[in-house]
């Protein structure tokens, strides 16, 4: 499977290149320069790898919930790549993107929502962080049905107190400064892919879980 995968949903914007085994990856931190910076950085995967967009079997992306700037910067750029060397788009959840490199079961992925709230999701296994349900609520607001969590995400660092006593279980451990990337986009998506899951350029939509704009 060969693929290029992008992440503009965080502070930092992140491409990785997944050639079968291998995942070259480009971070760095763009605050508001996300859609400045993504192009050049999926150019220099490419030319590290001395392999063309034409070479790919699809374009992946971290379709939220997150930023909303962030989400349409992302979808946007892989919509275009998709169409113009015809390839597959896969769309990756970024909660899932964060509970997937930690392998444990019942990782309750938070992501800071602003105006007081979170996007979130209870990931119950770790082979298959595809199957679950994102929602947005107060912090105070979330539960899950499950005797222990590990924690993880910027919900958690901004509102980890409230969220410790809210869910109503055990909260084993929290991993504190983790954000979604592009490796773990790859990664994912290369799983989705190899069971024929990948979609029309068409498909490249953001997730925002909420209509209003925060940014």
């Amino acid at each position: 499977m060969k693929l290029i995968a992008i992440d503009t949903v965080a502070e930092s914007c992140s491409a990785a290149l997944m050639l079968d085994d291998e995942c070259l990856l480009v971070e760095e931190p763009a605050r508001h320069r996300h859609a400045e910076r993504i192009l050049p950085m999926i150019d220099s995967l490419l030319d590290r790898a001395g392999v063309s967009l034409a070479d790919l079997d699809a374009v992946a992306f971290d379709r939220g919930p997150g930023s909303f700037t962030g989400l349409r910067i992302g979808a946007g750029v892989a919509q275009g790549i998709a169409f113009a060397a015809g390839l597959a788009v896969c769309p990756v959840s970024s909660l899932a993107v964060l509970a997937a490199p930690l392998a444990r079961e019942n990782v309750l992925a938070a992501i800071d929502a602003r105006m007081g709230q979170v996007y979130w999701a209870l990931v119950r296994d770790p082979g298959s962080p595809f199957d679950i349900v994102e929602r947005l609520d107060d912090p105070a607001d979330v539960r899950v049905d499950a005797n222990e969590v590990v924690g993880v995400g910027s919900g958690w660092d901004a509102y980890g107190e409230v969220l410790g006593k809210s869910v109503g279980c055990t909260v084993a451990e929290v991993l504190a400064g983790r954000r979604p990337g592009a490796e773990w986009v790859a990664r994912l998506a290369a799983r989705r892919l190899e069971s024929g899951e990948g979609d029309s350029p068409e498909k490249a939509l953001p997730v925002y879980l909420r209509d209003k704009v925060t940014g």
